[in-house]
């Protein structure tokens, strides 16, 4: 077994609300230097930077995942990340069809800006990524679980679009078998206010949308990575968020 330090909720500079410097190379570099081994991205509403991310994690050392954080129709935020890429092409494509066309104010919001492995700007997203989308909680799990996701929800510990301070409690349905934390400190409460959690698998994620904000070397996931490769510790990652170790 080995310690794999993670960050599963990054933000790029396809994100509105993220830094424009949140670059794929930016990312990689700063995890790197904050000691991280798995690194995920989770754009608002699409994956749409996750195959150039992917590819440069890999030439920084690091194993990147695609990932999505998803926002349902009751303004909850999800998290969706999915061991192969292809799958989440593919369910981030039909994302599309659940999201509202409303035109982006950059101005306003900030850039939405596809990349390149050089971290070029290849193109910009046009409608406004954050918005809700028309999927209701349960449908929008179920959906993404179709595509082989791993879905949990994002940050139950802060009052902006977390299940918690959106629902009241963390309901029966659907079932999640990982709760995403903000802080560690806040564990602890949530599991002792929430029973139901306890057998869950835990994951503390930055949310990061600027480079600092990206976590230090203090949270891991112990893998079995014997006989190692990158695919092998993907794959044991998903094991865990699945229902593995707690």
């Amino acid at each position: 077994m080995s310690k794999y330090y993670y960050d599963l909720h990054i933000h790029s500079c396809l994100s509105p609300c993220a830094d424009d410097d949140m670059t794929p190379n930016n990312i990689c570099g700063m995890a790197m230097l904050q000691g991280l081994n798995i690194v995920a991205l989770t754009d608002h509403n699409t994956c749409g930077n996750c195959e150039t991310f992917i590819k440069v994690a890999k030439k920084h050392g690091l194993i990147g995942v695609a990932g999505m954080e998803l926002t349902t129709a009751e303004d909850i935020h999800i998290i969706c990340l999915f061991e192969h890429f292809e799958k989440a092409k593919a369910f981030s494509d039909e994302v599309q069809k659940y999201r509202l066309s409303f035109p982006n104010n950059v101005k306003l919001y900030g850039q939405q800006m596809y990349m390149d492995e050089e971290d070029n700007v290849v193109a910009v997203e046009e409608n406004f990524l954050p918005l809700a989308t028309s999927l209701g909680l349960d449908e929008a799990v179920a959906l993404a679980r179709s595509f082989d996701a791993v879905v949990y929800p994002a940050h139950i510990d802060r009052m902006a679009n977390g299940i918690v301070s959106i629902l009241g409690t963390i309901p029966e349905s659907p079932d999640f078998s990982c709760i995403e934390f903000n802080s560690s400190e806040d564990i602890e409460k949530y599991k002792n206010d929430y029973p139901k959690i306890c057998d869950k698998a835990s994951v503390i994620n930055s949310d990061a949308h600027n480079l600092w904000s990206i976590n230090e070397a203090e949270n891991y996931i112990e893998l079995d990575d014997e006989p190692y490769s990158s695919d092998l510790v993907r794959h044991r990652l998903f094991e865990y968020l699945k229902g593995g170790t707690k």
